[in-house]
């Protein structure tokens, strides 16, 4: 097999898999770019084994089955909440392989590699570490394994300026040391690369967990290239940098919807806001969040009233938007929010479903709920294309949603969500929130939206609270 004909199909398999990456623009074509990925990732590791010869069929078909039942079983007892916490899982696997892959290389070629080969494999090992540990704590905080709010450590910005002198200066003693010392040198690097993870996630949660797994994606496909790099192949840099590439975008989208720079989301400031904690009220972000309000009433007369004023509100509405949340994951109220909407289509009404940027814990997760229920895809807008509809909505259904709707992100100076952009549902006729309490989201801070006229709570289970609802409008 000549160098030319190598070259072409490579081109050929990175083609294709940029031409899957592409389809993931519309929900519709999704399904068709995961299936148009896999077979360019088979032919990559067809070609990878072709071409070094690594056809042991024993040692091909251990490694198929092993992987293979491994991701079976894992997928199979994941249900759709834990999604997120198995996408960090994802990432963190790619991490160690990149590390692994790297350290291998490094150990097995020491003295007789390349500069360039040689500092690619030295980055692979330390981003593909830190990804690693950083997946791992990421994942934790999804799964609700570990505190999910932001943790600091004392002098935690010192600590990390630590971790990275030491991987530096490990990073740089490692240059042309011989083989059997190498290996003390890169177990180090990987140790303190993996601590750097870790201390670099904790701070992070809440609101910003969708833009750390975006930003995990990232370093994973870059950890990925690096790795390619130092092994000369073509195949696994061009997928290694599609994949960072299109998390830096991610990211970068991520970002813009909670209207901060990616500095100052991971930056040290990050971390005093960790005194805030979910389910507390911070008292100097809403003074009137404690305002007693008629739809505050507890007990079945107050859910008879809140009812019977949602089912008029909603008889006489034109046109609906329903907004979905976290809390609608928690509650697994996908498939009634959808039934809901069907309902109401057939009732004569516009209905669509309005998505925040960073509803959920993970880009998308929203999305990945209703599909689920099989929600029609082109009822799905985007924040920016249903912001200006609010203020001529009829009728707004908030479902398990809090920081995406709280207008204090507008009027209140100094919060953890203050300056991002929300979904404009408080300009709507009428606002009905289906939520479990008045408790605040992830980011501590009171949502006024329960306190206004035009909104009527119907606290407890969404699920139930759904099926009421259908069960009142008939």
């Amino acid at each position: 097999m000549n160098s030319s004909y190598d070259l072409i199909l490579d081109l050929a398999v990175i083609l294709v898999l940029i031409g899957a990456f592409r389809q993931f623009r519309t929900p519709k074509g999704a399904r068709l770019g995961n299936l148009t990925a896999l077979a360019a990732m088979i032919c990559a590791l067809l070609l990878v084994l072709l071409r070094h010869h690594l056809l042991d069929p024993a040692t091909v078909i251990v490694a198929l089955i092993t992987g293979g039942a491994l991701g079976y079983a894992v997928a199979m007892r994941v249900n759709m909440i834990q999604i997120p916490a198995m996408i960090a899982f994802q990432h963190g696997a790619g991490g160690i392989a990149a590390f692994l892959v790297s350290y291998v290389e490094l150990t097995r070629g020491a003295g007789s590699i390349a500069v360039l080969n040689e500092l690619s494999g030295i980055i692979g090992i330390v981003i593909g570490a830190a990804t690693f540990s950083g997946s791992v704590i990421a994942g934790g905080k999804l799964a609700n394994r570990i505190r999910q709010t932001p943790q600091s450590l004392p002098g935690h910005g010192l600590w990390l300026m630590a971790h990275i002198i030491a991987i530096l200066f490990l990073g740089v003693f490692s240059f042309n040391m011989h083989a059997a010392a190498i290996r003390y040198d890169l177990i180090g690097l990987i140790a303190v690369s993996i601590s750097l993870g870790i201390l670099f996630s904790m701070r992070i949660g809440g609101a910003d967990m969708p833009v750390l797994i975006s930003f995990l994606n990232a370093t994973a496909g870059l950890a990925a290239a690096f790795c390619g790099i130092i092994m000369e192949n073509r195949l696994l840099i061009a997928c290694g940098a599609t994949v960072a590439s299109s998390g830096s975008i991610l990211t970068h989208v991520m970002c813009r919807a909670m209207n901060r720079s990616l500095l100052k989301t991971f930056g040290v400031s990050r971390g005093k806001s960790s005194g805030i904690i979910q389910g507390e009220t911070p008292k100097t972000a809403l003074g009137s969040a404690t305002r007693p309000s008629t739809t505050q009433l507890t007990g079945e007369t107050a859910v008879e009233e809140n009812l019977a004023r949602a089912t008029v509100a909603l008889k006489k509405a034109k046109n609906v938007v329903i907004i979905p949340g976290y809390g609608m994951a928690i509650a697994q109220a996908q498939f009634e929010v959808v039934q809901f909407a069907r309902k109401m289509i057939e009732m004569g009404k516009d209905v669509q479903f309005a998505i925040h940027p960073v509803a959920g814990r993970m880009p998308g997760h929203m999305n990945v709920l209703l599909a689920e229920a099989e929600a029609d895809y082109e009822m799905l807008h985007e924040m920016d294309d249903v912001n200006p509809e609010f203020s001529r909505t009829d009728f707004v259904l908030i479902v398990g949603a809090c920081d995406v709707v709280n207008p204090a992100a507008i009027h209140v100076e100094g919060t953890p969500i203050s300056g991002m952009p929300i979904l404009l549902a408080h300009e709507a006729k009428t606002v009905v929130v289906c939520n479990l309490d008045r408790r605040p989201g992830y980011s501590g801070v009171d949502n006024p939206l329960y306190d206004n006229e035009n909104t009527i709570l119907m606290l407890g289970d969404a699920k139930q609270t759904l099926r009421l609802f259908m069960e009142r409008i008939g």
